[in-house]
């Protein structure tokens, strides 16, 4: 089996090497550019949680500050990794979605005792504030990151399209998945695509690529990247 990847980079590679563990073969082509804003050290007086939902949330805040020690929420168990690798002792992980992130801070936290800091990119998906506020929970984002999209597919991309040289394609994000749609139409191998299964994390990753002709679009049963890879090998 060989698939194509379209997370961005660091993520991109350690899933290759994730699936090579798995026997299945993979090609990079990532669909997002991460860069990281930079700028002073954070200011966390009277934050009781920081909350991350995703890993380079957590790459962007450990190149803004070397806080390890404060509470540390993230949305799935990847993020929560990223967190571990990074020094964060004191981690909880939601093991899902922005709504079970906000479900797990509204069960484990009171919102009169200090604010809440979202470290978060440009884009957010999701109203995480919203929820939050709702509950009487202080809550403020800083945006340390942002992700930018190619102009075009990724030649390796359209190679292996038109030669029908892969059986899959991940996606992770609505983002990501929306932009391979574009980019799939402007290249014109959006009509190559009936030998190819879509994988993807959630209903809403693939509701952005309903549209393209796949042999088959899959679901992870959970948002989660074990739940993604178990679809691999049904």
């Amino acid at each position: 089996m060989r698939v194509l990847l379209t997370r961005p980079e660091p993520d991109s590679a350690t899933l290759g090497c994730a699936l090579t563990d798995m026997g299945i073969e993979s090609i990079n082509a990532p669909l997002l550019e991460i860069i990281f804003e930079d700028g002073p050290d954070l200011n966390l007086d009277g934050v009781q949680a920081l909350l991350f939902t995703s890993a380079n949330g957590v790459r962007a805040f450990a190149g803004r500050s070397n806080t390890r020690d404060i509470l540390a929420m993230a949305v799935g168990d990847a993020t929560a990794r990223e967190l571990g690798t990074h020094g964060f002792k004191n981690v909880k992980s939601a093991a899902g979605d922005v709504e079970t992130l906000a479900a797990l801070v509204i069960d484990n936290l009171k919102n009169n005792d200090g604010k809440l800091l979202h470290i978060a990119g440009s884009r957010v998906a999701g109203d995480l504030e919203g929820m939050l506020s709702k509950a009487g929970f202080k809550y403020s984002r800083s945006v340390l990151y942002r992700a930018e999209t190619p102009d075009m597919l990724p030649a390796n991309a359209i190679n292996a399209i038109e030669q029908q040289s892969i059986d899959g394609i991940l996606f992770y994000s609505p983002r990501t998945a929306k932009t391979f749609a574009n980019l799939a139409t402007r290249a014109r191998v959006d009509k190559k695509l009936s030998n190819i299964t879509a994988y993807c994390l959630s209903v809403r990753v693939s509701d952005q690529i309903m549209g393209l002709s796949w042999r088959e679009i899959k679901v992870a049963t959970t948002p989660e990247q074990p739940a993604l890879l178990a679809l691999l090998e049904g």
